[in-house]
């Protein structure tokens, strides 16, 4: 539960039953909530009634003769008694509204498109010259929706990043990765293996130079901890448990960095909170049977560099702009032409009250591809954290709210600048922006990575 749904419950149930509604989920939990809400105030008010008859017959006794003095006893020992009934039943009744409103997702910004899947996303704008095969023109236009979007025509198909990678380059190997530890999985070799260590430096180097601290997360959270940062009663077949212990693998830096203050109170005037962590990334995939099978776009474990924020409520809105802004600087030095979508609410995660992708053109798919995920969670992870703010000069707390944002996923940018940066002989050329971090190692490729020959 965010504190802001049950300040709703009780001033504006009709915002969180829309919010719900554009969600497509039936908002009559909230009618139920309200109820269970008004029972509790009711307790509450009685528990608090007889507390202070309790505490009048409580100062009587000792101005009593011993006869009397024993009934008032007698009679402040029975309203105890009831108290301990009542406190137990309001105990129950506040246990049983919060465990509903903690199962309810984050309010929908007013500002999020209406709709019930990915579909109804909204391209807001559009980067870079793109790159299409002439028979996929139509369908770029489709995508790109109306935005005025620069591109160039390519007579030949670039091959798919995954053909690229394991049949023309021979770089990687997924086959011999899925006998030895399952299917997506994957190994890296050479000079792909030296594009993603200059991929973490670059965006590691673009986001610490605006004032970004680095930080290296646990790999591992406990249980009530990664349930404070997602829900994880959806989650739970997308992340590793480890059998017999109460820890679970991180599916991003993210999740850690939340919990870098968790159950702690901030200084106002240290906020906002700025991290870029970097940390391997570990995920089941478990709905995604039959979605990017080969290559490594959609795979069980990757590298990731994520920017994190924990800011004043007033703050939040302004921060999540920056956060896509960051991303959009490190993927236009990358030379990936993209688009940025507005994602709409039936597609947003629990926790985001707003979020935005980055999608990378990929030309040989003929489609864009999610390369970013920019969320502003407000202060849904926060409650659940009992992550606070104290401003003394304003005298007011509250809970922080914390906004997440990808850097760089390693391997699906590294799937779009084989697709992106294929030559018409599958040479693949090296971004500019990433060769000074390459030129560092003598055994690293410099501008291209050459096909390897049978």
């Amino acid at each position: 539960m965010s504190w802001s749904l049950l300040e709703l419950i009780r001033s504006n149930p009709q915002r969180l039953m829309d919010s719900l509604r554009k969600r497509g989920i039936d908002a009559s939990v909230v009618d139920k909530a309200v109820e269970l809400d008004r029972k509790w105030r009711s307790v509450l008010q009685e528990v608090e009634k007889l507390r202070h008859e309790h505490n009048l017959v409580s100062s009587q006794i000792p101005k009593l003769q011993p006869e009397d003095r024993k009934k008032k006893i007698e009679e402040a020992r029975n309203l105890l008694r009831i108290i301990d009934a009542r406190e137990r039943e309001l105990k129950e009744i506040e246990e049983e509204r919060d465990n509903l409103l903690k199962s309810l997702p984050n309010l929908v910004h007013e500002s999020v498109p209406e709709g019930p899947d990915d579909s109804y996303n909204v391209p807001i704008r559009v980067w870079g010259k793109f790159r299409v095969y002439e028979k996929d023109v139509q369908s770029f236009l489709d995508q790109v929706r109306g935005l005025e979007a620069q591109y160039e025509v390519l007579s030949f198909k670039p091959i798919g990043h995954a053909d690229a990678l394991e049949q023309v380059l021979r770089q990687g190997n997924t086959t011999k990765a899925a006998e030895v530890a399952g299917s997506r999985f994957y190994y890296l070799f050479q000079d792909v293996a030296w594009l993603e260590l200059a991929l973490i430096m670059y965006a590691v180097d673009v986001v610490t130079s605006k004032g970004y601290t680095l930080i290296i997360p646990p790999y591992m959270l406990r249980g009530e901890v990664i349930k404070s940062v997602i829900d994880l009663e959806t989650f739970k077949d997308a992340i590793y448990k480890i059998e017999e212990e109460d820890l679970y693998l991180i599916a991003t830096a993210e999740h850690a960095i939340a919990a870098l203050y968790y159950k702690e109170e901030i200084d106002a005037t240290r906020l906002p909170l700025r991290y870029v962590g970097l940390s391997p990334a570990f995920r089941k995939e478990a709905g995604a049977a039959n979605k990017d099978l080969k290559g490594i776009f959609r795979v069980h474990q990757f590298n990731k560099v994520e920017q994190f924020i924990f800011s004043l409520p007033e703050d939040s809105w302004k921060l999540h702009e920056e956060l896509i802004s960051n991303a959009e600087e490190i993927f236009r030095g990358l030379e990936l032409p993209y688009r940025v979508v507005n994602i709409a609410s039936g597609d947003l995660g629990a926790c985001a009250a707003k979020k935005y992708d980055l999608e990378v053109w990929m030309p040989a798919q003929a489609k864009f591809r999610e390369m970013v995920s920019c969320s502003n969670c407000t202060d849904w992870q926060a409650f659940r954290m009992r992550i606070r703010y104290v401003d003394r000069k304003n005298n007011r707390k509250g809970y922080v709210h914390t906004l997440n944002s990808t850097a760089i996923a390693t391997t699906r940018a590294i799937t779009a600048i084989l697709e992106n940066n294929q030559m018409e002989d599958g040479t693949v050329v090296i971004p500019k922006v990433l060769r000074k971090y390459l030129e560092l190692f003598p055994s690293a490729p410099k501008d291209v990575i050459l096909p390897k020959k049978v």
